[in-house]
């Protein structure tokens, strides 16, 4: 199997296969392939097969057969077919198989290119060349069918004029990555810009090897990860895209607590974030865009309680805007995408707001999200950031872990601390299944990354006020258990909706 991120940096490393072997966790990880600008709702059931649709295209563009192309087929496995149809997955491929980029897209067209293959009967291949295209046909959910490779499995058929087949199986193994198998005609170019293990200052694969490469340089893990993103891009660079993923997060924020309204799917789940936003702050409809919104809410005066539920209410915003295709931050995942946000403006809102000027929020903004793409990475390269791969405890346990190490550091506290932080909240995340009622991110997920956040806050404050010589659980520790639990966990409870709360509620999905 063959591997690409479809990103600048870093490839993605291999995740375990639906059988539980052992995966390929070497290599080195950009913050830029933990933290990336998608549409929701998911990053293994949307992003990912989005991704892969794109990688499809541009082969056929390369082996020049993309304007001979008669028919696609496109045939999704394991949990992608159990719940691709409430993710939108079918949509996704639509899109990349259209050429479309989820990171500059207009996010409106994502919900109008269903009805409008439905209505024409075609697809523009690569956004040039129309092909005949049946979506009840050409889209195929083959929930009994699970590949042992991976269960976020897809399958991309395409037919030429003369006859001659072209296929791809391709793998979303969570936040985004994808990986393909030997077949798919993968070129070297994909391939190109992965760093060599040996070029990065300081090469990280678990958190004993971080915490000693700070002890060695007498520097924080900020530092650590800049000097390793250097193999990649210059400080400026680094700065100036981690500042435009920070205003991708906030703008998504802003435009969750200024729309009402029922998220898409059938579930008629209600938003809840702009009517938090009404009784914390006020109609944040009133603001021209969200740098003046925010700058007006880091102004107010907040109580304990006002705190609680600004922090509930930016968490929810974001994941709202996930469900109802929005453009969000995959972080790691997107089902997982409000918590970052939610706890890196509730700390750059408690802020001082005369003593911090914009270029030291800028600066803070950019220590947190280098905290928090690489203990991702950590994550990843231990266990796994799929829920398919783990349940939910990849996906919120890993996020809520992330951010609470951020916070930390980011609050003064030390490396030691930091990493603690991160073992807290993950350690109450351990076992956290993933089930999704109707196959939708919506409940319980939505609320599930407001829980996600605050646990990350309380595990900041905790190991803050902790002696980390004293604990008995490293994060490595808990990564370890981590990845045990996920192999021992059922099937039905891995992103399938075949058990716990998702067999329970009755729904009637609509396709996404």
């Amino acid at each position: 199997m063959t591997s690409t991120n479809d990103e600048s940096g870093a490839g993605p490393r291999g995740e375990p296969g639906a059988s539980g072997s052992l995966h390929d966790s070497v290599g080195p990880i950009s913050v830029f392939d933990m933290l990336k600008v998608g549409v929701g709702p998911s990053s293994s059931h949307t992003l990912g097969p989005w991704r892969a649709a794109l990688h499809f295209v541009d082969r056929l563009r390369r082996e020049g057969v993309s304007e001979q192309i008669t028919s696609i087929e496109v045939r999704f496995f394991g949990s992608l077919a159990k719940t691709g149809r409430g993710h939108g997955t079918g949509i996704a491929a639509m899109m990349g198989l259209s050429g479309h980029d989820p990171e500059t897209c207009d996010v409106g067209i994502v919900q109008r290119l269903g009805p409008d293959v439905l209505a024409g009967g075609v697809l523009s291949l690569g956004g040039t060349h129309e092909v005949s295209f049946v979506r009840d046909r050409d889209i195929v959910f083959d929930a009994g069918t699970t590949l042992p490779e991976h269960p976020n499995a897809m399958r991309f058929t395409a037919v030429d004029s003369g006859g001659a087949t072209i296929v791809q199986t391709s793998f979303s193994i969570g936040g985004g990555f994808v990986e393909h198998a030997a077949d798919a005609g993968t070129h070297p170019s994909t391939t190109d810009g992965v760093a060599d293990p040996t070029r990065l200052q300081r090469g990280v694969v678990c958190a004993a090897d971080l915490a000693r490469w700070c002890e060695e340089g007498d520097c924080s893990i900020a530092d650590v990860v800049r000097a390793n993103e250097r193999s990649w891009r210059f400080d400026s660079a680094i700065d100036a895209d981690l500042l435009r993923i920070r205003d991708v997060m906030r703008d998504c924020m802003f435009r969750g607590v200024s729309t009402t309204g029922t998220l898409p799917g059938g579930l008629d789940v209600a938003r809840r974030a702009a009517a938090l936003h009404q009784s914390l702050s006020g109609d944040a409809t009133r603001f021209a865009d969200s740098a003046s919104w925010f700058e007006t809410l880091r102004r107010s005066s907040l109580g304990f309680g006002d705190t609680v539920q600004l922090v509930s209410c930016l968490a929810l915003a974001v994941n709202e805007e996930n469900a109802a295709f929005g453009r969000v931050v995959t972080a790691p995942t997107n089902g997982a995408a409000g918590v970052i946000p939610a706890v890196l403006f509730h700390h750059l809102a408690s802020l001082d707001a005369d003593e911090w000027t914009p270029e030291d929020l800028d600066a803070e903004s950019v220590k947190f999200l280098l905290v928090a793409a690489e203990i991702g990475s950590i994550f990843k390269k231990g266990a796994t950031i799929s829920a398919a791969m783990g349940g939910c405890q990849a996906e919120i346990g890993v996020s809520s872990a992330m951010a609470a190490a951020a916070l930390t550091e980011c609050c003064g506290g030390t490396v030691a601390q930091s990493l603690m932080a991160a073992e807290i909240a993950m350690e109450h995340h351990l076992g956290l299944t993933c089930d999704p009622i109707g196959g939708l991110v919506q409940v319980p997920c939505i609320e599930r990354n407001a829980m996600g956040a605050m646990k990350a806050i309380s595990a900041s404050h905790l190991a803050r006020a902790s002696d980390p010589t004293l604990a008995r659980v490293s994060l490595d520790d808990v990564i370890e258990t981590m990845w045990a639990t996920a192999q021992d966990m059922h099937t039905d409870y891995k992103e399938t909706a075949e058990g716990g709360l998702a067999t329970r509620i009755p729904v009637s999905v609509v396709e996404c």
